[in-house]
């Protein structure tokens, strides 16, 4: 299997960071830009992209692909991301386990699959068509979920699992994702962590959530928690050094702030791996 890059330490890119981090060039080592802010012919979106691409490596992570709708995929969309792709080079494209609308109606809401067995060879299938079209391997992020599906067969883990070998491909494995459906349905988040394969995941991610009418929610607004820190140690003991990300999607504070929340991962990180390397 391909060996998976190792890149550090990234934030997601935002617009509101854009000029203080080329003037800056802050302490971080790659960042993820969100695909759909760039899908554009020109201008200043893409003279920015250039512009922090060539001091820092990028990945690409989008939010429209709807992987798992039952609607013909999208061949525009990804002609389009392909170009993208030629264009700035990303370590990895990435994109959500979810669909996203039906009958040419597009929401922004990440909407869950169900567990089934139907549901694997139909999402597999369409990763696998994802991939020849794009010439590369993609990667798949889990999405949190605040309803469960009476027709599901299998445990979400168990389901993410067998769908990475159908499908060989990524896992963009979102920690916080994790504790809130974790939390929301009362699951073990550790059974979930120890269940997804070592050689599967290329990046792990931070982001904080909010609290709702009881639920937990995916808000990505705040900084990230104690419970996802204590998550991100566990996964770090288990998947060794492995690129990690900062996302941030509301609330953007100043860009020392999300640097500062990212050197906490690389202390984290530094001291679970500690014994490993004595």
């Amino acid at each position: 299997m391909q060996k998976r890059p190792s890149l550090g330490f990234g934030l997601g890119l935002r617009p509101q960071l854009y000029n203080e981090i080329v003037i800056s060039s802050p302490n971080v080592d790659w960042f993820e830009v969100m695909t759909e802010a760039f899908l554009v012919p020109g201008g200043p979106p893409l003279r920015m992209l250039d512009a922090i691409r060539e001091r820092y490596p990028v990945v690409m992570h989008g939010t429209s692909m709807s992987i798992a709708a039952t609607t013909p995929l999208d061949m525009e969309y990804l002609k389009d991301l392909k170009a993208l792709a030629r264009r700035c080079r990303p370590k990895w494209i990435s994109d959500h386990l979810c669909w996203n609308g039906t009958d040419g109606i597009h929401i922004h809401d990440q909407l869950p699959v169900p567990f089934t067995e139907e549901a694997l060879d139909h999402v597999a299938s369409r990763i696998k068509q994802v991939q020849d079209i794009l010439g590369t391997r993609i990667a798949i992020e889990n999405v949190s979920s605040y309803f469960q599906y009476t027709e599901s067969e299998l445990e979400e883990w168990e389901f993410l699992v067998e769908l990475l070998r159908r499908a060989d491909c990524w896992l963009q494995l979102d920690l916080n994702a994790v504790f809130v459906s974790g939390t929301n349905h009362d699951f073990s988040t550790f059974a979930y962590l120890d269940a997804v394969p070592q050689d599967r995941v290329v990046q792990l991610k931070l982001a904080g959530h909010s609290k709702s009418d009881g639920r937990l929610i995916n808000t990505r607004d705040r900084a990230v928690c104690q419970g996802v820190w204590e998550l991100y140690e566990r996964a770090i003991r288990k998947f060794g050094p492995i690129s990690t990300l900062i996302e941030r999607d509301g609330n953007i504070p100043p860009l020392a702030e999300l640097v500062n929340e990212l050197a906490r991962a690389r202390v984290i990180a530094a001291k679970t791996l500690e014994p490993q390397a004595a």
